[in-house]
């Protein structure tokens, strides 16, 4: 066993500042090796958003003591940009020990002199980026691991601007936290204490219904709501997260009474104990609500993740009978087109008007704002960085921000928020379900009608997950053999360019040229191929997987079908 990580179990098992529950975990396993080096070889990263582990004892586990710290190191950062005066927000999920380690969060921000604005129960994670800004609060932060497994939570940091914690702002936490190395240094007060100094406050109600108010304000066309609410079946299960109580309510009060909940995942449960894997990507999630759109005969089928940040669609094809999935791409497509379309339609499409995605996303974004002379602006991986471009849009007063979308499965509306948010998104796709209704076709007669326009554009996701220690250290070999050795052909598609974003460089193999890339540094390299077609691979922020993601485009969709299949089994040999 690594001697570092036998000292710091046999302190974390021995030292009182750890309490007994804590250490009868650690006892408990005294005799496996393996699992103590797994808990003990490292800290638990601070990453660029924040924390994101398996619930456990153990410097490398999501405990109270973890959160503690990285709260401490969060408050000394508050305290050195002397904004400590504002607060901070706090939300959290249906997840087990959210609710401790919300409250283990907002007590070390009280014991620092910071208030603390805390929902009296859970919350969606886009409801704390508005009540932040709404607020005027200078951070927030929600306990979420978004759609990982039970076993896992998270702790994710905002700024003001109500967008995730972006450069330089992300490394100068991040060195408050690591600079931390005694526990007992961390500050804590109880709760009638921090109450008493008014530095803990409970939000409720009247946030909900300011965030209510606001979505609603983005509805276009609410008299086709009004025509066709009842004629649309919608089932709608929030996975047992917190989407349940606000996507109920948006649709209720917009006027659509067909909506169907799945009840054996209407309450929220951290233990998700009717899927393997409470995330609206995975098909298996729909197993109990595509049931209930058979029996009802429903229309559309939603699914929301338990911090209410994705949204997952499936509809019927009245063609087959059968219910369809759409993709984050595809569902936000929709949804950009109907904007786009109707905005122009009506002629209060702004002159200046924004799409934002990331470099990750479907490509027929590209198409689509091209079509209604829309500026469409690529970033990193990661919602936060579409939300910093809101920010960047509003100091400079440069572009209107529509709209922005993330393959996986998260977009956003409006400027409400500047995170991912599945309460919009369905409203959204409802709204843009009813306006189809009103025409006279399905959800998937409209895909197909943007297929038919654009292109038949495919996307997908290949994904290795290797746990641990020394999966970790595979991940990182694998890029590195990648970056190091950069194949001139992908499943026979020539490179046309190559970009390596932690280099910030660009390799142009037409023109035999180099260049910025002129986006941050990242872990991230990017294929460029003919044809439309391109490969990116990284590794994920928050879970133990290295990701491929890949994307054609098709003269016909059995064109782009077949050539995708073929870059999945290309992409899978990268870097052996």
């Amino acid at each position: 066993m690594d001697k570092q990580a036998e000292a710091k179990y046999k302190l974390w098992c021995e030292n009182e500042y750890f309490d007994e529950k804590t250490k009868k975990e650690l006892i408990s396993i005294k005799s496996d090796k393996k699992e103590i080096e797994e808990r003990f070889y490292k800290d638990l990263e601070f990453g660029t958003g924040g924390l994101r582990g398996i619930i456990g004892a153990g410097t490398n586990r999501m405990n109270i003591y973890t959160v503690r710290k990285a709260t401490q190191g969060l408050a000394n950062f508050i305290i050195k940009e002397n904004t400590q005066n504002r607060g901070v927000a706090i939300a959290y999920d249906s997840r087990n020990m959210s609710v401790e380690f919300a409250d283990e969060t907002a007590l070390c921000l009280a014991a620092n002199g910071i208030k603390a604005y805390i929902f009296s129960s859970l919350r969606p994670t886009p409801e704390l980026s508005f009540a932040l800004r709404k607020l005027g609060c200078t951070a927030g932060v929600v306990i979420t691991a978004s759609h990982n497994p039970a076993e896992y939570n998270g702790y994710k940091v905002y700024w003001e601007d109500g967008a995730q914690i972006t450069y330089p702002k992300d490394e100068q936490i991040i060195n408050e936290v690591n600079a931390i190395t005694d526990y007992a240094n961390v500050k804590t007060i109880g709760k009638d204490e921090a109450i008493s100094k008014w530095l803990y406050c409970v939000l409720g109600e009247e946030t909900d219904n300011a965030y209510i108010e606001e979505l609603k304000k983005l509805v276009i066309h609410s008299e086709i709501i009004k025509e066709e609410a009842n004629n649309l079946k919608i089932v709608y299960t929030p996975l047992h997260g917190t989407g349940n109580i606000p996507v109920r309510r948006i649709l209720k009060e917009l006027g659509f009474e067909k909506v169907y909940i799945v009840e054996e995942q209407e309450k929220p449960d951290g233990n998700f104990p009717t899927v393997n894997y409470p995330n609206p990507e995975d098909k298996n999630a729909f197993k109990l609500a595509i049931e209930l759109a058979q029996k009802i005969d429903a229309d559309i089928i939603l699914a929301t993740d338990p911090d209410a940040d994705r949204l997952g669609v499936y509809a019927k094809d009245n063609k087959t009978g059968e219910y369809i999935s759409f993709t984050g791409n595809m569902s936000g497509m929709l949804i950009l087109e109907y904007i786009l379309s109707q905005k122009k339609e009506m002629s209060i499409l702004p002159k200046n008007s924004a799409v934002v995605t990331t470099i990750v996303s479907g490509k027929m974004a590209k198409e689509i704002t091209k079509e209604y002379n829309v500026k469409l602006i690529e970033t990193l991986t990661g919602f936060k960085y579409i939300g910093e471009q809101i920010k960047l849009f509003e100091q400079n007063k440069n572009y209107e921000f529509l709209f922005g979308y993330e393959e996986s499965y998260g977009c956003l509306v409006g400027t409400h928020a500047r995170d991912k948010d599945a309460v919009v998104a369905v409203m959204a796709l409802c709204e843009v379900a009813a306006y189809c209704k009103h025409k006279g076709i399905t959800l998937c007669e409209q895909m197909q009608d943007l297929f038919n326009k654009y292109g038949y554009y495919k996307e997908d996701l290949c994904t290795v997950t290797l746990k641990g220690q020394d999966g970790a250290k595979q991940i990182a070999k694998t890029i590195e053999n990648i970056r190091n050795n950069v194949p001139k052909e992908i499943g026979g598609i020539k490179v046309k360019e190559f970009r390596d974003y932690s280099k910030d460089i660009v390799f142009d193999y037409i023109t035999d040229t180099t260049h910025k890339t002129g986006l941050p540094k990242s872990n991230v390299l990017y294929f460029e191929m003919e044809g439309n077609v391109w490969c990116c691979v990284r590794p994920s922020g928050t879970e133990p997987k290295i990701k491929f993601y890949i994307g054609v485009k098709g003269k016909n969709e059995a064109d782009a079908n077949e050539k995708l299949q073929n870059l999945t089994n290309a992409v899978k040999h990268l870097g052996e």
